[in-house]
């Protein structure tokens, strides 16, 4: 396997050569390192490097040292965030193996805090998040929650997920999305809503009228409750409009739950 620096040096530099003073691949190399290690500011990346700077220099050139914060904000300021986005999942996939069946999340949050004086927005991110691996494979920054439906495609084209089974959303249930993960090799369970005509309709006569073909049903006891879920999956299309438009569908899937409280005869007897 290659060496994670071997991942950025094809990057373009955005320095003049007179503010060279740190070679590239270090600059990243040490603020990858500090932030999976829990940095969170320019300062801690470079207290990082300071105190591992031992250890990183067995594995870097580091010709002048550790680079002070505000080298490490300027250089991230400058660079390219798609190039590095790419050179970064390219590592990732490499280091990362994807096992048949595994389950891919794709979701969009709202970063708390993130509203700047003066703007009425907050940065929004769709993220795919590989639940085995407990790894975020990517994700994509969009202006508010409503450009969902553009970004994901724009994330599924960098993501490697032949065999795995992805799950978005109601934002995310297009026809569109449908046939490009049908064309990455890759099963989805796409929720539904009210966002695309009759079809949330149409998946309830499914549920109302059909048999489903299995059925897997779990119940927990605990803290005061009793709680009962069942999965249901519905192989009959019949009441699906249009449905060799929704390229690779095979089946709707009716998740229902149920929970009971449960009374404990305290020691004075009450309920």
């Amino acid at each position: 396997m290659k060496s994670p620096v071997d991942y950025f040096t094809d990057l373009t530099d955005p320095r003049v050569d007179r503010t060279k003073d740190h070679l590239m691949e270090d600059i990243i190399f040490i603020t990858i390192a500090a932030v999976i290690c829990g940095a969170g500011t320019w300062n801690d990346i470079e207290q990082y490097g300071k105190s591992r700077q031992s250890w990183l220099s067995q594995y870097l050139r580091l010709p002048n040292g550790i680079p002070s914060h505000d080298t490490f904000n300027r250089f991230f300021s400058a660079l390219n965030p798609d190039e590095f986005e790419g050179a970064f999942l390219s590592w990732i996939k490499d280091v990362s193996s994807l096992t048949e069946g595994e389950i891919v999340s794709i979701d969009g949050k709202t970063i708390c805090g993130s509203r700047t004086s003066g703007s009425k927005r907050a940065v929004h991110i769709v993220s795919a998040w590989a639940s085995a691996n407990q790894l975020s494979l990517g994700q994509v920054k969009v202006e508010e929650k409503s450009n969902e439906i553009t970004a994901i495609p724009k994330l599924l084209k960098v993501l490697a997920i032949k065999g795995c089974i992805v799950t978005i959303d109601a934002m995310g249930c297009q026809r569109e999305i449908a046939a490009e993960l049908t064309g990455k090799e890759a099963d989805y369970i796409l929720a539904v809503k009210g966002n695309q005509g009759n079809l949330e309709g149409n998946a309830e006569e499914t549920v109302r009228f059909t048999k489903a073909a299995e059925e897997w049903v779990e119940e927990d006891f605990g803290h005061g409750r009793i709680e009962s879920r069942k999965c249901s999956v519905y192989r009959d299309l019949s009441f699906i409009e249009n449905v060799s438009k929704w390229k690779g569908l095979k089946g709707v899937v009716n998740s229902a739950g149920t929970r009971t409280a449960t009374c404990k005869r305290g020691s004075e007897g009450n309920y």
